[in-house]
């Protein structure tokens, strides 16, 4: 197949309903090809008990793809050679990602920075001399182009090396004011965008953005964040991932600071400085990255029959329960409970969690 047909038939499963990044990743390792997955996605959502999920239609995927390159912007897929190693290590990676710049950048030792949208002065000076510090050691520095703290970050380590992650496409500035920033970030470093052009920042795409900037990095350090913050949501994923969490601390009469407060108390380092950062990452030696492993490599277990479809659907309900818990319950391999699940998914009777939980939807 065409390299520009493979890519066609990997957005159209990518941009079709129900299918998101866990279950790309096991249709891919499944069936090897994108086209493969869609000629069997019928047969695998009839046998989860549901009609077939609608098919990306091709033309309006080469019409992204048109769009895509008129913006100077190209795609990079799991498992593609320039990938970000660290971030193919999540379950939910993005499966394709629209990126302007250098992806080398975030092969290098990746750090990122969050905080307060409506971050102090103090906070925002001491986030860019601490993104300039990490920069001029060699360190990408990651951050989202909000305002505040994400903005200071970019600002210290522009025309060094930095990254920003949006959560619209990659075409679209938010906030606004930040668009002149976007566009040196893009041909100074390198901008990342997992929504196709056009797409505006909607509230339901930043949990998403947050995955991205905490899967490219080590550590994640945080400079103010109230309680309830998407800062704190990117912390716990980097948590979840097994990287390091950091939290400037501040005064507890400032609301701005109760989040960092608190990831300190609950185990996170302690950040002062920026050799603080270095020696807390210092110890992940990057040739331990490797890549992920993928659901049916080398895992034995053949096709599920009724009775193993009915012990596995038994065992799911309403609450999210772990995947790993429902191999342990069903006795049953784990590449054929996954096949079970991912034929629920695309039946449309299935829904996958953080944490890598599933329901029955």
């Amino acid at each position: 197949m065409a390299e520009a047909e493979d890519t066609v038939a990997r957005l159209r499963l990518i941009r079709s309903p129900r299918i998101g990044p866990v279950t790309y990743r096991q249709l891919i390792a499944r069936f090897g090809s994108a086209e493969a997955a869609l000629d069997a996605l019928p047969a695998l959502a009839g046998r989860g008990g549901g009609a077939a999920p609608a098919i990306a239609d091709a033309g309006s995927v080469r019409r992204e793809m048109a769009a895509a390159a008129k913006l100077g912007a190209h795609y990079l897929f799991l498992g593609d050679t320039h990938y970000p190693p660290l971030l193919a290590e999540l379950e939910n990676a993005p499966a394709a990602m629209l990126v302007r710049g250098d992806p080398a950048l975030t092969r290098r030792t990746c750090v990122a920075m969050v905080g307060a949208r409506n971050a102090s002065a103090a906070a925002c000076r001491f986030a860019r001399q601490i993104a300039q510090g990490l920069a001029s050691e060699g360190v990408t520095v990651v951050s989202g182009l909000a305002r505040g703290i994400d903005t200071a970050a970019h600002l210290g380590s522009i025309g060094e090396a930095t990254v920003g992650v949006i959560a619209s496409g990659i075409d679209i500035a938010f906030p606004p004011e930040n668009r002149d920033l976007q566009e040196r970030v893009a041909t100074e470093g390198l901008l990342i965008a997992e929504q196709p052009p056009g797409t505006e920042p909607l509230a339901r795409h930043f949990p998403s953005r947050n995955r991205i900037i905490a899967g490219l990095a080590q550590g994640t350090v945080v400079v103010e964040a109230a309680p309830r913050s998407g800062s704190l949501i990117t912390a716990r994923i980097a948590a979840e991932a097994g990287r390091e969490v950091m939290a400037v601390p501040g005064s507890p009469l400032d609301p701005r600071a109760q989040g960092c407060n608190l990831l300190i108390r609950e185990g996170a380092t302690l950040i002062q400085n920026v050799e603080d950062i270095l020696e807390a990452i210092r110890p992940i030696d990057a040739r331990a990255v490797r890549a992920p492993a993928t659901p049916y490599a080398g895992e034995p277990g053949g096709e599920p029959g009724m009775s193993e479809r009915r012990r596995v659907e038994g065992l799911l309900g309403p609450v999210p329960v772990a995947v790993d818990e429902l191999i342990r319950q069903a006795e049953l391999p784990a590449a054929m409970v996954q096949l079970v699940l991912l034929e629920l998914e695309l039946g449309g009777r299935l829904e996958r969690h953080a944490g890598g939980r599933v329901s029955l939807a």
